[in-house]
């Protein structure tokens, strides 16, 4: 069985162009994930999958062992382009075993450490679980565009330390085997064991301001 995490980036990014490769904190970002992923012990190697030569360059230039390039087909690199769509590409181009597991990991997530790649595969695994997802815990109090409260008792206002809150994900990282994700054309399946990570990795870059606010977190989290 290999344990395999996949990082799909593309190039036509329409808010911030070549985003995955623009820097933060000093390295193209999806070099972040790239060391996460890298440096995780249960990880044999990292698939970083684009269509943008210029991206491929860059992810070349990386000082990462476990780290190597799939030339995505351009169809599955459009904005309407789901990720499922070139994760089965490449498991079924590359020949994967079926108790394969895959690990989908974001490159928007540069706060994803190793330690959490490795705390999130072993809950999977102790677990007993199908797949796994990382989420946050969010203390936030939910409505309804009608004015209903989702997720509390607006007359019963609880206080923040008596309130368990929703988990949400952070589209970090995903863990599935690859015949589920086969059979169901999806990241998750079956019985889903949820990973909390620390509420600061709640934040992913999708505009030009999410870099100076990460920027800010990866500094004081640097150690944590």
């Amino acid at each position: 069985m290999t344990n395999i995490a996949f990082i799909p980036v593309r190039g036509g990014s329409k808010s911030i162009p070549l985003k995955n490769i623009k820097i933060l904190s000093g390295k193209p970002l999806v070099y972040w994930t790239a060391k996460a992923a890298n440096d995780a012990n249960c990880i044999d190697k990292v698939i970083i999958a684009t269509d943008n030569e210029n991206i491929k360059q860059v992810v070349k230039n990386f000082d990462l062992p476990k780290v190597q390039v799939y030339d995505r087909d351009s169809e599955n690199a459009q904005d309407a382009s789901s990720t499922e769509s070139v994760m089965l590409e490449y498991i079924k181009k590359s020949g994967l075993n079926d108790d394969d597991k895959f690990f989908l990991i974001q490159a928007t997530s540069p706060l994803l450490k190793a330690k959490h790649i490795d705390e999130m595969y072993e809950k999977y695994v102790n677990d007993n679980a199908d797949s796994a997802l990382s989420c946050v815990r969010t203390k936030r109090f939910f409505w309804t565009e009608k004015g209903e409260a989702l997720n509390y008792d607006y007359k019963n206002r609880p206080r923040r330390q008596d309130f368990d809150g929703l988990m949400m994900e952070n589209g970090a990282c995903y863990i599935n085997s690859v015949s589920n994700i086969i059979r169901d054309n999806n990241r998750l399946s079956g019985k889903i064991s949820v990973y909390e990570m620390p509420e600061y990795t709640s934040v992913e870059i999708d505009e030009p301001d999410d870099f100076l606010l990460i920027e800010k977190l990866m500094e004081k989290h640097k150690d944590g």
